[in-house]
């Protein structure tokens, strides 16, 4: 880490900076880009790949997905009627693809643009968080688009620094004091075993050229025949979902990458649970659901009545715009100093500012007792309590005796009656509740259970180096939990911004 740090030195360094970022349609990336755009309008480009047939198609992603989002009404009143000539100024398009070499972009366009020469920065946010991702696809986006992007890095002279945004869980189901380190190579989480990256890119083709021979199978069973690999791969080696297991092979190939004489610094960024916008530009602005908001929509539409959790056990979360501002904060630090392994930043609250989901439970029944929903015969819906259970097994049992067992019932009923009674469109129902409850245990059970705490000592140097107001400077680069008030940001912040805009 170079010098100290405050708003004015991270603002100037990405002054007639070109900086390139991936992943700018999703959640952090957009707010990365109206963040940069803001705060230093004197930015030289920001250089946007999506995927697009070609240029034109690209520019319209950008348009509608990115820069014409209400996210970017602050800034568009900044620049008035000159908004647009600000964006076409400022922010280049790309068709490509991060899944192919130089993200995807076609060799007249890198000469055309020099962009190998012009870049000072790289992002690397885009990823497929999806927990039970095909494994072809999570290997080839979380994976082979980390490999692409650092060959690609090593042939851009001017470059500072690339920052890579992974995630806190890559700890998996880890408990006590996760240290920020990066991994090693052929790390796992289970005892005995040793990753190769070749042979799961090749087990991950063989399996697809198999179902695809397979003149039987139909794409649905090759879909789900490669979701279960990624699934059955990520628990053989110690990792609870396809998601976490390929960011953490994503570390791993960055470390592998960017080691040794003339490369340069490497940063990874691993937000815990990011939620909605606390401060600027837009308090509340979300997009997506976050791990969380299952919970937070699957109650608004009364479709849980328990759900595995613990209540007294930590949630880790961060605001999307504190995630943001951590890093820019860690590029303007890191550009440049002599290369070395990958500093890891651990962007969380759970070691310093921790919160429990018993806050999220009060702040959500609060919040719907004063802002009851309207159900389907216009009259408002009581807000309801929650059974929370701590325990799986448990969990498990109370499902089948309270739930499963009297849909059985149901069901035979229903079809000994031929459908008749409404039975059928009443089992259907509760069939759907059900299966949408177990599915949501299944994917986020191991995160409401996570009894891990992540340390931050990393980013508390960070912090420190913050010189202008020492650590309690909240200021327009602001990342400390501390300056949080839990409570109010989730009863008046986080659930009214997912009701507004996530909630249908």
């Amino acid at each position: 880490m170079v010098g100290t740090l405050d708003d004015a030195t991270i603002t100037e360094y990405f002054r007639n900076k070109s900086v390139l970022i991936t992943g700018s349609t999703g959640f952090l990336g957009k707010i990365l880009v109206e963040k940069i755009l803001r705060v230093q309008p004197g930015v030289r480009r920001i250089y946007l790949p999506v995927r697009a047939a070609d240029s034109a198609a690209a520019r319209r992603r950008v348009e509608t997905e990115v820069v014409g989002k209400e996210l970017f009404r602050v800034l568009r009143e900044q620049h008035d009627g000159g908004f647009d000539d600000f964006i076409m100024e400022k922010v280049v398009a790309l068709a490509g693809d991060v899944t192919h070499e130089a993200f995807g972009i076609d060799a007249t366009t890198l000469r055309d643009l020099q962009l190998a020469d012009e870049l000072h920065v790289i992002v690397n946010s885009a990823a497929t968080t999806n927990f039970y991702e095909r494994y072809d696809v999570a290997l080839d986006v979380n994976v082979m688009g980390v490999k692409h992007m650092c060959a690609f890095a090593k042939k851009c002279p001017n470059l500072e620094v690339l920052l890579h945004v992974s995630t806190a869980y890559v700890a998996g189901e880890k408990q006590g004091l996760v240290q920020e380190k990066p991994f090693r190579d052929g790390e796992t989480l289970r005892d005995g075993t040793h990753l190769d990256m070749d042979v799961e890119l090749r087990l991950a083709k063989d399996v697809k050229k198999q179902m695809e021979a397979d003149p039987d199978s139909p794409p649905k069973a090759e879909r789900k025949a490669m979701k279960d690999l990624g699934l059955s791969r990520a628990r053989h080696f110690g990792w609870p979902n396809t998601y976490v297991f390929t960011k953490s092979v994503g570390e791993m190939v960055l470390g592998m990458e960017m080691r040794g004489e003339g490369n340069v610094p490497a940063v990874i960024i691993r937000p815990s649970i990011i939620t909605s916008i606390k401060n600027d530009p837009l308090p509340g602005w979300i997009e997506g659901t976050r791990t969380i908001d299952t919970f937070i929509i699957g109650y608004a539409k009364q479709n849980l009545s328990c759900f595995l959790a613990d209540l007294n056990l930590i949630m880790d979360v961060m605001p999307g715009d504190m995630v943001v501002n951590a890093m820019m904060a860690a590029t303007a630090a890191h550009a440049s100093p002599p290369p070395q392994p990958p500093a890891v930043y651990h962007v969380s609250s759970s070691l310093r500012h921790p919160a429990t989901y018993a806050v999220l439970y009060r702040t959500g029944i609060r919040y719907f007792e004063e802002h009851p929903q309207v159900g389907p015969d216009g009259r408002a819906m009581r807000a309801h309590k929650m059974r929370f259970m701590g325990n799986i097994t448990a969990f498990h049992l109370f499902m089948i005796i309270k739930y499963r067992l009297p849909l059985e019932i149901l069901r035979l009923l229903s079809i000994l009656c031929c459908g008749l009674f409404g039975l059928a469109s009443l089992y259907n129902d509760l069939d759907r509740k059900y299966r949408f409850m177990m599915r949501l245990v299944e994917v986020y059970g191991p995160f409401s259970l996570f009894k891990g705490f992540f340390d931050d000592v990393n980013l508390n140097r960070l912090r420190l180096s913050m010189a202008e107001n020492g650590i309690d400077h909240v200021g327009l680069f602001n990342f400390d939990p501390k300056t949080v008030d839990w409570d109010n940001y989730f009863s008046n912040i986080h659930i009214p911004g997912v009701m507004k805009y996530v909630f249908k």
